[in-house]
């Protein structure tokens, strides 16, 4: 069948976006979106293009017109104002008058007889003076009408001025005819965030752990006086392990005993027991009134929460009398308990998705979220999100988001990479990363650039913790105190958002042998720290946050630019704002334990250097400044004096 109706211009291969747009690319608040295709059509006429973007729910669209470059690919940029959906698409069409325009001008030649083109011409401008506002269209009428007469007069190349002058152009410009074009559809979605999705550092810390004495169960008051700490070190975000109340039953023990003895605390994650669950709080750590007043800190020192969201259950769980058919059963009616072969949690049930009553279940997770949220957290680590249905977490998220957009989920998600990036497309604004086993020059270089350089970069943000509760990797077991220098240096640098679980800034390493866990985990315990212990790196970490919100640069993810070195163990790259008014290079030694040196090799064409131009390496953390000339420069770092630079490039 012969079709009756077909785009006339072509529009393809438009980027961004994500799985040819069935998730939404993700920006935050005041980020550019930069947008190109290829556009083109049969023939010969001029085309135009403008980039179309809105809010969802809006019926007006913002229009913007699309530059040509090479080889048909068009090219736009909007900027996005406000949190939520936003959606945008391209249209384009023949551009009438200017190919009318180019057609008259090259064939106006001496003797040439081109009265059929001027009145092909009349015949668009009447089309487009009918399309035209009031005041436009009489202006336009009125080159018509003057037209007309010298054609009538035989005044060709009058009226051949009067139809391609810059009067008529600007004017026809205003009211295209878009008759023939094509509109892309369906639109590509964009998913806002607020800045702190993209730029932040998170601080995790466990509330029990706050007291002054060991074996004192701290409580949110004791917690308040540390948020002063915290923000004096420039953390913006504190993590919060859950509050909840603990199970009785198979309570671990210290290092994960499976026998508890009396007065030990168990893990936060064995959530509920008579006091309530999910929506409750552990009565040891304060009231309701406490956590008001733990809240109302953090707005006054502009800290975030961020609370874990663990759909874990202990046995005294209340769902477990309420709604048994929410767990997994084994044949003879017992309930499963959660297993990660080879560990074992005797202490927690896991929830089962496919219960027959997803409806009532799935209805109080999104009812948890919420009930959170009006208790004034703003943003939810999600515990294991890739254990539980895709789909659930699109729908909650989803939902979530319809009443409170400016909410954040993280994802605790360590597993496969195609989970890793189906979570972030569905909803995650930030995801945990490989980072943490990431340590030489190589994977680090293949990794991020992975990550903030190729199409992940459009809906994936990875917040590189440094370390965690379960996690203590090898080379802060093993590197020491460097190696914790090293490690803050490229979290906090390599990465816009990354973050530290507390007893990092004390450099505490000593972990259960063979295993990446560490010894006497405060998963299971309370720890009372001295914060003024000798080795500390607290003034580092409070130097490299004040250096990252000094810094534009370093508040940026996307396109980690690497630098070349000529020794293996040193990895520098740089990071810059759009305009290069802010340039940062970061040299690091990789190995704790040696010290390094090399020739770094400097991109002075991409940093608007010349290659003979004097600049100054202002390193940020030691404050000391150097002349360098030309595109190389030579480092050294070791364990025994500095691990790191992080270099301010300044033009002389």
């Amino acid at each position: 069948m012969i079709p009756q109706e077909y785009p006339r211009v072509i529009i393809e291969a438009v980027e961004p976006q994500v799985d040819g747009g069935r998730f939404p690319i993700k920006r935050v608040v005041g980020e550019k979106v930069v947008v190109s295709a290829d556009i083109y059509k049969e023939g010969h006429d001029k085309l135009a293009a403008v980039l179309k973007v809105r809010k969802v729910g809006e019926k007006r669209w913002h229009e913007s017109p699309m530059t040509l470059g090479d080889n048909d690919r068009w090219f736009g940029e909007f900027t996005v104002v406000a949190i939520g959906r936003w959606e945008y698409t391209i249209e384009a069409y023949a551009e009438r008058y200017l190919s009318w325009v180019d057609e008259i001008t090259k064939k106006n030649v001496p003797g040439a007889n081109l009265n059929s083109e001027l009145l092909e011409g009349l015949v668009i401008l009447k089309k487009s003076a009918a399309l035209a506002a009031a005041p436009e269209r009489t202006r336009i009428n009125g080159i018509i009408t003057a037209m007309e007469s010298a054609l009538a007069a035989g005044e060709q190349q009058g009226a051949i001025d009067l139809g391609i002058g810059g009067v008529i152009r600007s004017m026809m410009a205003a009211c295209p005819d878009r008759s023939e074009g094509y509109e892309l559809t369906p639109a590509l979605a964009i998913l806002v965030n607020r800045p702190v999705t993209r730029f932040a550092a998170w601080y995790e810390f466990f509330p029990r752990s706050q007291g002054s004495m060991p074996y004192r169960h701290g409580t949110l008051q004791d917690s308040i006086r540390r948020l002063h700490q915290i923000k004096a070190m420039g953390f913006d975000v504190v993590y919060l392990p859950p509050i909840h109340p603990i199970g009785h039953s198979f309570r671990k023990g210290k290092n994960n005993s499976l026998v508890a003895i009396p007065g030990d605390v168990g893990s936060p994650w064995a959530i509920g027991n008579e006091h309530g669950g999910h929506m409750a709080l552990e009565p040891q750590l304060g009231t309701w009134d406490d956590w008001d007043r733990f809240v109302a800190t953090c707005r006054e020192l502009n800290i975030e929460i961020a609370l874990d969201y663990v759909m874990n259950c202990s046995p005294d769980h209340p769902y477990v009398a309420e709604h048994p058919d929410w767990f997994f059963h084994r044949p003879d009616g017992s309930i499963k308990y959660a297993e990660n072969p080879p560990k074992k949690y005797q202490d927690v049930y896991p929830l089962n998705f496919g219960t027959s009553d997803r409806a009532g279940l799935w209805q109080e997770m999104l009812k948890i979220f919420l009930f959170w949220v009006g208790k004034g957290v703003t943003t939810f680590r999600v515990d294991n999100p890739h254990t539980k249905p895709v789909p659930f977490w699109e729908w909650v998220i989803g939902e979530v988001h319809r009443q409170y957009p400016e909410v954040i989920f993280l994802a605790e998600a360590f597993t496969k990479p195609k989970m890793m990036r189906l979570l972030a497309k569905v909803g995650f604004a930030q995801s945990y990363t490989y980072f943490t086993w990431r340590n030489h020059k190589h994977d680090l270089t293949e990794y991020v650039s992975e990550l903030t350089g190729g199409e992940m970069k459009e809906y994936f943000t990875g917040n590189f913790f440094a370390n965690t509760p379960d996690i203590l990797p090898p080379i802060l077991q093993f590197g020491g105190r460097p190696a914790f220098i090293q490690r803050a240096v490229l979290a906090a640098t390599l990465s816009s958002v990354y973050g530290i679980y507390s007893g990092y800034e004390l450099c505490e390493n000593e972990a259960i042998p063979g295993k990446e866990e560490y010894l006497d985990s405060e998963k299971y315990e309370i720890r009372v720290r001295d914060w003024k212990a000798p080795g500390n790196i607290i003034d580092l970490i409070t130097r490299i946050n004040q250096i990252r919100r000094d810094f534009p640069a370093l508040q940026t993810y996307n396109d980690v630019l690497f630098l070349a070195t000529e020794n293996p163990h040193i990895l520098a790259y740089a990071k810059m704002t759009e305009d290069r008014s802010d340039i940062i290079v970061c040299v690091v030694n990789l190995d704790p334990f040696h010290l390094h040196h090399t020739i770094m090799h400097v991109p002075l064409g991409i940093f608007g250097i010349g290659e003979n131009e004097q600049y100054q390496a202002h390193d940020l953390l030691s404050d000391e400044r150097y002349r360098w000339q030309g595109p190389t420069a030579y480092v050294e770092l070791g364990p025994t004096t500095k691990m790191a630079h992080i270099i301010k490039i300044r033009r002389w």
